[in-house]
C-alpha cells in the first residue's frame, strides 16, 4: 500500500469498498417499489423472476465490458476516461460533464426522497422535505470532507446494513405460509392474458423499469485510482457487486410473489411495504420505510463520493476550471466537492423533479452506450494497451450491451421526446465549458495502466 500524501488521491481502497461502492450505489428504494410495475406487464411469477434474471445478466455482461476498461485505465473521472482516451478532449469533457450533471440530479432527488421518508417515520420533526434533504446533503458532504477514509468506511456500512434489512424481508416473507400454487396462477390469468404475439412489446416495457433498478452498478469506476490493487480489485467489485445485487433482487421478488399473488403485486405502489403489513401491521409498514432510509442514505453516500472524482478528473485534465483540482490531506477532491455539494443544493431548492430525472435516466443510458464504443475502438486502435482483465468471448457482450441500449434510447426519443430531446441539449452545455490551454498533467494515482489521451 501506498504511503497517502496530501495534495492527491490516495490509493486506500480495496475489494471491501469496491463491493459495497457497487451494492450501495445501485440498491436504493427502487427496488421497493419496481416489482410492482413488473408485476404489471407480465401477471405470471415465472416471467416476473426471468424479467429480473435477465436485466440482471444484463448488468453482468456491462460490469464485464468495464471491467476491462476500468483496470486497464484505473485513472478519477468515470465514464469521461474511457470516452476521452477513446474520442479526444473534446468528447471526454462533454461526457463527463454529463456524466456529472446526472450524478447531481439524482443526488437531489433522492435526498429529497429521504426527506419525505424521515417525515413518514418522524411526522412531528417539523422540518420541511426540502430543508430535511439539505441538511442530508450537507451531513454526507462533511463526511466525504474529512477524506476518502471516512467515506469509505461509510459506504461499507451503510451497504452492509442496507443487505442485512433487505435480507431481514426475505427471511420474514417465507415465515408466512407459501401462496397455493394454483390460487397463484388463477389470480394472474384472471387479468388480461398476455398474448405471446405481445411477449417482445411486453417484455420490453417491463425489463426498461428492471434495468433502471440496476443502475448504479458502475460506482467502483469512480474510484479506480484510489484501489491499492485496481487490476483485480476493479473487476472484483464491478462483477461481485452485480452478481451479489442480481442474487438479492430475486431474492427478494421470491419472497414478494411468497406472499402476494402477481396481481396483487401490481395493485401495490409499493409492493414491499403491503408485504411488510401482512407481517406485522403498521409496524411492519414503518419497518419498510425505515429499510428505505437505509437504502436512500447508502445512495447518497456513493453519489457524494463519486460526483467530485469526477470534475476532479476532468480538471486535472484541463477539461474544467483548476478550481476543482485540489485535493485535502485526507484524499477528497475538495474544490469538486463544494461545487458538486453546491449544484445538488441548488436543484433541491429548485424542486420539480418530473423533467430533470427523465433527462437523467436518458443521459444514463447513454453513458454505458459511451463505454462500450471506447472498448471496442481501443481494442483495435490500442492491441497493445496492458489490459489485466481481458473481456471473455469478445465482441459478443459489447454487441448485445449496445443493441439493448439503442433500443431504450429508441423508445424513450419516440415515447418522450421532449426530455429526451431537453436532455441532450443539456448534455451538450458541457461543450462551452471553459478549457485549460495548459492542464497540470498528475500522475495518476494508479501508475502504469493509462494516462490522459494525446
Amino acid at each position: 500500500m501506498s504511503t497517502p500524501s496530501p495534495g492527491r488521491l490516495q490509493q486506500v481502497l480495496g475489494l471491501g469498498f469496491g463491493l459495497a461502492g457497487a451494492v450501495g450505489g445501485t440498491i436504493g428504494a427502487g427496488i421497493l417499489r419496481t416489482p410492482g410495475i413488473v408485476a404489471a406487464q407480465l401477471l405470471d411469477p415465472w416471467l416476473i423472476l426471468a424479467a429480473w434474471l435477465l436485466g440482471g445478466l444484463y448488468a453482468v455482461l456491462g460490469a464485464l465490458c468495464v471491467a476491462e476498461l476500468a483496470s486497464s485505465l484505473p485513472r478519477a473521472g468515470g465514464w469521461y476516461v474511457y470516452a476521452e482516451r477513446a474520442f479526444g478532449a473534446r468528447a471526454g469533457g462533454l461526457v463527463g460533464w454529463t456524466d456529472w450533471l446526472a450524478h447531481c440530479i439524482g443526488l437531489a432527488w433522492v435526498a429529497t426522497t429521504t426527506g419525505e421518508v424521515v417525515l413518514q417515520l418522524l411526522p412531528a420533526a417539523g422540518l420541511s422535505e426540502r430543508l430535511i434533504g439539505l441538511l442530508t446533503i450537507a451531513l454526507f458532504g462533511l463526511i466525504q470532507w474529512r477524506g476518502v477514509r471516512a467515506g469509505s468506511a461509510s459506504q461499507e456500512l451503510l451497504s452492509l446494513a442496507k443487505a442485512v434489512a433487505f435480507l431481514g424481508l426475505v427471511a420474514a416473507c417465507y415465515l408466512l405460509p407459501p401462496l397455493d400454487s394454483t390460487s397463484v396462477y388463477t389470480s394472474a390469468g384472471a387479468g388480461e392474458p398476455l398474448a405471446w404475439g405481445n411477449l417482445g412489446l411486453v417484455a420490453l416495457m417491463a425489463l426498461q423499469p428492471v434495468i433502471t433498478t440496476y443502475d448504479g452498478w458502475a460506482s467502483p469506476i469512480y474510484f479506480s485510482e484510489e484501489f491499492t490493487d485496481p487490476a483485480n480489485d476493479l473487476p472484483r467489485s464491478l462483477i461481485g457487486g452485480v452478481l451479489a445485487v442480481l442474487v438479492l433482487y430475486l431474492l427478494i421478488n421470491g419472497a414478494l410473489l411468497h406472499v402476494l399473488t402477481p396481481q396483487q403485486l401490481a395493485a401495490s405502489s409499493l409492493p414491499a411495504t403491503t408485504a411488510a403489513q401482512l407481517l406485522g401491521g403498521a409496524i411492519g409498514g414503518q419497518v419498510i420505510t425505515a429499510v428505505a432510509l437505509v437504502a436512500l442514505l447508502g445512495l447518497i453516500n456513493t453519489v457524494v463520493m463519486a460526483a467530485p472524482r469526477i470534475l476532479y478528473g476532468l480538471s486535472r485534465d484541463g477539461l474544467f476550471p483548476a478550481l476543482a483540482q485540489g485535493v485535502n490531506p485526507g484524499g477528497t477532491p475538495t474544490g469538486a466537492l463544494g461545487l458538486s455539494l453546491a449544484a445538488s443544493m441548488a436543484l433541491v431548492l429548485a424542486g420539480s423533479f418530473e423533467h430533470l430525472l427523465a433527462m437523467a435516466a436518458f443521459l444514463y443510458v447513454c453513458l454505458p452506450l459511451v463505454g462500450i464504443a471506447a472498448l471496442a475502438v481501443l481494442r483495435q486502435r490500442e492491441p497493445e494497451l496492458e489490459r489485466p482483465f481481458r473481456l471473455p468471448a469478445y465482441p459478443l457482450a459489447p454487441l448485445l450491451i449496445a443493441l439493448v441500449s439503442v433500443a431504450f434510447l429508441a423508445a424513450a426519443l419516440l415515447q418522450d421526446s421532449a426530455n429526451s430531446l431537453a436532455a441532450l441539449a443539456l448534455a451538450s452545455l458541457g461543450l462551452v465549458i471553459p478549457r485549460r490551454s495548459s492542464p497540470d498533467q498528475a500522475e495518476p494515482g494508479a501508475a502504469g495502466a493509462g494516462g490522459s489521451s494525446q
